[in-house]
């Protein structure tokens, strides 16, 4: 077995799904030499995660990303609540999203499409993901990573790069080498996931949850007439064995009328909920499945693995490029283990209470979920927290050593308020974040000082002239909002003083 050295590179990424591609693309996008390998001869072609949410569409709009993966997907415009074969209640997204964002729906498309989008993408960018290529390990020496990696002919080649991103699932080779911990536990039931065609009333389109005293279904609409995937349990009877579609407990799918006109893709599965004990070691970082795990049906795990990706990635860019000390990736960890820990605990409570077969449990989702659920979810400002929460715009850094200040509703750490344009001018308050840099906003009037500071710092300065909806969105009029590249506003100052900006500035050793 031969060895050779390979080219540099300043960040090496290994596992090639969509937190490594999205890694790699922001990356690449602000400049640095990256290389990504994947141990697969090819993308998957089933079906996984299929639910992109709204702040993972901001992130690709960012890249310039996110037109193609809609064309390609399907928007579902509601979703629905199910017990006991009655429709209880129906939510339509872009009530419940309004204002709050420009993409207020849920896209649903496979994530085998997904990928294979990501990858052409990066692929555009003059970066190809290296194929039936694996890690055999990597040490941390002299300031840098050196890993081995095991090539498609069998040979392998030392690589050496300033930082590593293990990217590389639940089973990532990364974290069992560095021995972090990965805790949580397994759900008792054993799930199944299918692409079917179907018909029936309640394959409409849109998303639906179905509750009946023994068992639960998660249906989503796929591309393509009659399409959808589907989310349930198996039978006891087979929990243990090989199962197959005559396994799946059809109580709920019968009480929908649905009829499955063909399987198209079947796979079982055990859920787990685990979140590493730490998210960095030295010159090497933990994203996405290889940090945490969770339930599939809110479908919030794809989307976290690519806010991962892009926190990581401006953070690493800031450092090499030096216009960052190297303890801004200091950051990265607080920021995303907090709200790792905060879904992996949020979803296994909601998961739990759907799955139980505790008597009471099976009791309350027939008689008190049918009730209660409905009149809560029908109040404006509980549904508009709802979105926030799913779509992750709610996503929040406020405790951060980067988050300072608060100017209106708006405290640092907080997603950047959308306001959508007005009829005069061209774009919404999100366009000027496709520069993927620091920036500062003003909505109203910038005095000369900010202007003289933001000119001084080379800071990208942007007026919006003031309009009611923005101190609706929460945003106050002529407070200084200086952002981070990924749309969280690090600074809000309601003073709009030049010195604030300055001292942020100078405090964290960022340079321009």
């Amino acid at each position: 077995m031969n060895s050779s050295k390979s080219r540099d590179s300043e960040v090496l990424i290994i596992g090639a799904g969509p937190t490594g591609l999205v890694l790699a693309i922001w990356l690449t996008q602000l400049g640095v030499r990256v290389r990504i390998v994947e141990k697969l001869a090819a993308p998957e072609t089933t079906s996984r995660a299929i639910g992109v949410q709204a702040r993972t569409l901001e992130f690709y709009r960012q890249i310039g990303f996110a037109d193609t993966l809609i064309a390609h997907g399907r928007k579902a415009p509601a979703t629905n609540l199910w017990v006991d074969g009655r429709n209880m209640l129906r939510l339509p997204f872009t009530e419940m999203g309004g204002g709050i964002c420009p993409f207020p729906f849920a896209l649903v498309i496979s994530q085998d499409i997904h990928e294979q989008l990501l990858e052409k993408h990066l692929a555009g960018l003059g970066v190809k993901v290296e194929r039936r290529t694996e890690l055999a390990g990597f040490e941390e020496k002299n300031g840098s990573v050196i890993a081995q990696l095991k090539l498609p002919d069998g040979s392998t080649e030392t690589c050496e790069a300033a930082w590593l991103a293990g990217c590389d699932g639940a089973r990532s080779l990364v974290r069992e080498s560095l021995n972090i911990d990965f805790g949580g536990g397994t759900y008792a039931n054993r799930f199944y996931v299918a692409d079917v065609n179907a018909g029936g009333p309640a394959l409409n389109g849109e998303m639906l949850v179905a509750l009946d005293a023994t068992d639960f279904l998660a249906v989503f609409p796929l591309p393509g007439e009659g399409r959808a995937r589907l989310i349930g349990t198996v039978c006891a009877e087979a929990e243990n064995g090989i199962a197959e579609w005559k396994h799946v407990n059809k109580s709920v799918i019968e009480t929908l009328r649905m009829n499955i006109e063909r399987v198209n893709w079947f796979s079982t599965y055990r859920v787990h909920h685990r979140v590493a004990a730490q998210f960095r070691r030295g010159r090497t970082f933990l994203a996405g499945d290889a940090a945490h795990i969770h339930t599939p049906v809110g479908g919030q795990g794809l989307n976290t693995g690519v806010g991962d990706a892009v926190n990581l990635a401006w953070k690493l860019a800031a450092v090499l490029r030096g216009r960052a000390d190297a303890t801004l990736l200091d950051t990265y960890e607080p920021e995303r283990i907090a709200f790792a820990r905060k879904l992996v605990d949020t979803t296994d409570k909601v998961f739990t209470g759907v799955t139980s077969q505790r008597p009471f449990d099976r009791w309350a989702r027939r008689n008190l979920v049918p009730f209660v659920l409905p009149r809560v979810l029908k109040i404006a400002p509980v549904q508009r927290f709802l979105f926030r929460a799913i779509s992750q715009t709610a996503v929040s850094y406020r405790g951060s050593s980067l988050s300072e200040g608060r100017a209106g509703a708006v405290h640092g750490g907080d997603r950047l308020p959308w306001v959508k344009p007005d009829l005069d001018q061209t774009g919404d308050n999100f366009a000027p974040l496709t520069s993927l840099d620091w920036q500062v906003h003003v909505y109203g009037d910038a005095s000369p000082e900010i202007q003289a500071v933001c000119a001084d710092r080379k800071l990208p300065l942007h007026v919006f002239s003031w309009r009611p909806e923005m101190g609706r969105a929460g945003l106050q009029r002529n407070a200084i909002y200086l952002l981070r590249p990924d749309g969280h506003v690090a600074l809000a100052d309601p003073e709009s003083r030049a010195m604030a900006i300055t001292s942020y500035i100078d405090a964290r050793k960022l340079t321009r």
